[in-house]
């Protein structure tokens, strides 16, 4: 007698899930998009204040640096979001890379913030906690390259020389 099916495996049912699924998928790309747009208005708009008012070119900088970053990471999800959709299926690497734009952001932030009051106490065991964060996600990700595409690393074999008889 053959294996009765569950009720949640008939070809129509997974044909729902996997419509909703892409549904989903789209709707939180529309969504950072959108977000990307905001981003970069707020960022022009920041800089045209700031060259408007008072002059303060550490605030101009920072504020700049810090949402083009964030920009930087949405523009990645988007791509990362697309990857998902074109291929069916998540990868780790692109949240990876994503996780390494952020701890590089946060560095560049703190660095830049506490460049005139610097203490060891709170900014030094913050930048030693996202170094070895920094430092663990890029391992992460050469281990993640050379395991899915081990051309990459490894040196191609010399062809075999075969000579007639």
């Amino acid at each position: 007698m053959p294996a009765n099916p569950g009720r949640f495996e008939g070809p129509r049912v997974q044909s729902l899930l996997k419509t909703a699924e892409d549904v989903i998928h789209v709707i939180v790309a529309v969504l950072l998009v959108l977000l990307a747009a905001l981003l970069l208005v707020g960022v022009v708009s920041d800089v045209v204040d700031a060259i408007k008012g008072p002059y303060q070119e550490h605030t101009i900088v920072l504020s700049a640096l810090d949402n083009s970053l964030v920009l930087f990471i949405v523009a990645e999800l988007v791509h990362t979001v697309r990857l998902t959709i074109r291929d069916q299926t998540l990868n780790a690497e692109p949240f990876l890379v994503v996780g390494l734009i952020a701890g590089i952001r946060k560095v560049l932030i703190v660095t830049a913030e506490t460049e005139r009051s610097f203490t060891w106490a709170v900014q030094g065991i913050e930048l030693l906690v996202l170094a070895a964060l920094i430092l663990v996600m890029a391992v992460a990700v050469y281990m993640w390259r050379r395991s899915t595409r081990p051309g990459d690393f490894l040196p191609a074999l010399p062809a075999k020389d075969v000579r007639p008889g």
